[in-house]
């Protein structure tokens, strides 16, 4: 097994945190995105879209990380990462939804180059872009957590939403943004990457490279 990864990818970030959970091992092979690494004609044969992550098996090549990390809990179901019931399923995926695709687009490295590049944005404005939408991805969990977590995002164990919700923080820390205003949301990351602390980005092997 093969991750194509960055190592402040967060979307990469939130597979190493599940295969972390799972105790699966695997590979890396690392791609700089300030360089534009991604864009290497041997990674876009494997990945078109030019975005990390990507996973390599036996010859399959997985990209999105919402679909890998699916895909992960069902090829290594112990221990789960969606509830056992419809409903539980229903309300983590859309807790993962909510930063995965509403938020983290807005605040990733090409939205920020184009605001800076084709909208000639300031930095000020690049770091007030990111937290309206950071902060508003995050009142929306702190409620979500409110009604459904328990140790975690969704009740008392780690789940797909917590694979989501940890690089969130890790990028709102990273650029300055306040997230006193969602205890729920803090204590639940940081149970989660207590847990995984080996996806931590910090201890990937291309980290500051």
């Amino acid at each position: 097994m093969i991750l194509h990864g960055y190592w402040r990818s967060g979307a990469a970030y939130r597979v190493r945190i599940a295969l972390a959970l799972k105790r699966v091992a695997y590979d890396q092979v690392n791609h700089d995105l300030r360089t534009g690494g991604q864009a290497d004609p041997a990674y876009v044969a494997l990945n078109p879209q030019r975005l990390v992550p990507a996973l390599e098996v036996d010859g399959l090549v997985l990209t999105q990380s919402i679909a890998i990390l699916e895909w992960l809990d069902e090829r290594f179901p112990d221990p789960p990462l969606l509830p056992a019931d419809a409903d539980g399923r229903a309300i983590v995926r859309a807790m993962a939804a909510t930063l995965a695709t509403d938020v983290h687009p807005l605040h990733n490295l090409r939205t920020l180059k184009a605001l800076r590049q084709d909208f000639d944005a300031s930095e000020a404005q690049v770091d007030a872009w990111m937290a309206r939408w950071m902060t508003d991805g995050f009142a929306a969990i702190e409620a979500l957590i409110a009604r459904h977590g328990g140790d975690f995002a969704y009740g008392d164990t780690p789940t797909l939403a917590d694979c989501v919700t940890v690089p969130a923080l890790y990028s709102a820390v990273r650029f300055g943004v306040d997230t006193g205003p969602y205890p729920r949301l803090v204590a639940s990351g940081a149970r989660t990457a207590a847990l995984a602390e080996a996806a931590h980005p910090g201890r990937q092997p291309d980290a500051d490279a």
